[in-house]
């Protein structure tokens, strides 16, 4: 690891270390438009150079691509990293474009099994119940998660997009190391709930999408117009049209506080997630998605601004005036069931 390795943390109350930043790698294969592989894999060495170990990704990030994506990687580091994994998006042979949350036991065993093979490791480090199945009682989904741990498949478990409820009780049947939800400057719908029980429980908090999906660095302004026709950013309501306008519009004070420590509204932005691990008495450790080694570098080096609380005066008050919302379908995200 270079001198600019980043700091770490605890994944889970009784956990591993980790670096405080993960590496969201959804995008290498999914969802953000053309990928070029060795940028990629350059990027993938650059995070670890950085002290980033803990890499994020999921059965349904191009139907299992992703995962074989990082599997050479990780046979090569295998010691040195964590890999996260998630279970829950069936895709039906026949509209590849959908998306089916299945929660029910035999699914799951199935899956953790597909994903080992394609990641071609022996155990999964982190695995997420990637959406949750109202029809599947969340005790039953997490006593299938235990038996793969006491089975040895599993070395942890996580939960994504769920309320505090839903974490409490799933933590009632076996220990919940992480949950993944959206947290940024944009989204904060998790604050009210979710975050305290997490705190309560020694629950590590994961924010997906600590950049606004790119749209808090200024990377773009209007979905519709400035990305590609296979971006799926495309389909988010808060980023086409008038919503998109009226929400680039409160980036002025990002770029305000960026000015004044010398950074970047993408260092910013991050920085403001980090600091909510001292604002709210937990583990944070976001998972920025970038297919760019100088990405990483600029992500990682936000680990080390300290906002003030001048800063944050003028940064809290933007996730109140967003329009539009995350998903056009908020069913699958815990605000949409909190």
């Amino acid at each position: 690891m270079s001198e600019h390795a980043i700091p770490t943390t605890t994944l889970g109350a009784d956990g591993p270390e980790v670096g405080v930043q993960g590496l969201g790698c959804m995008g290498m294969s999914f969802a953000y438009g053309p990928a070029d592989a060795d940028a990629s894999r350059a990027t993938l060495e650059r995070a670890l150079e950085r002290g980033v170990t803990l890499f994020d990704t999921a059965d349904a990030y191009g139907a299992g691509d992703n995962e074989r994506f990082l599997a050479p990687f990780l046979a090569a580091h295998r010691d040195e990293v964590l890999v996260a994994t998630k279970f829950a998006l069936s895709i039906p042979p026949d509209d590849p474009t959908r998306r089916i949350v299945r929660n029910d036991p035999p699914y799951i065993r199935r899956s953790v099994e597909a994903s080992l093979r394609r990641l071609d490791v022996d155990v999964i480090d982190l695995y997420y119940m990637h959406r949750r199945d109202v029809n599947v009682p969340i005790e039953e989904t997490v006593g299938v998660m235990a038996e793969l741990v006491r089975e040895g498949k599993v070395k942890q478990l996580g939960l994504s997009e769920v309320t505090a409820g839903e974490l409490r009780a799933a933590h009632a049947v076996h220990p919940i190391a992480a949950v993944q939800s959206e947290w940024s400057l944009f989204s904060r719908d998790i604050e009210a709930a979710v975050v305290p029980a997490a705190r309560e429980l020694g629950v590590t908090l994961v924010p997906y999408s600590p950049l606004g999906r790119g749209f808090l660095t200024g990377s773009f302004t209007d979905a519709a117009k400035d990305l590609t026709q296979d971006d799926f950013r495309r389909t988010m309501p808060r980023f086409t049209g008038d919503n998109a306008a009226a929400n680039a519009a409160l980036l002025e004070p990002v770029r305000t506080v960026a000015e004044q420590h010398g950074a970047t509204p993408a260092q910013v932005a991050l920085a403001w997630v980090h600091q909510q691990a001292s604002v709210h008495g937990l583990p944070v450790v976001p998972i920025p998605g970038t297919r760019s080694p100088s990405r990483v570098d600029e992500n990682t080096a936000a680990t080390r601004i300290t906002l003030t609380e001048a800063d944050l005066n003028l940064l809290d008050p933007i996730a109140d005036k967003v329009t539009g919302t995350r998903y056009a379908d908020m069913s699958f995200t815990s605000a949409g069931r909190e």
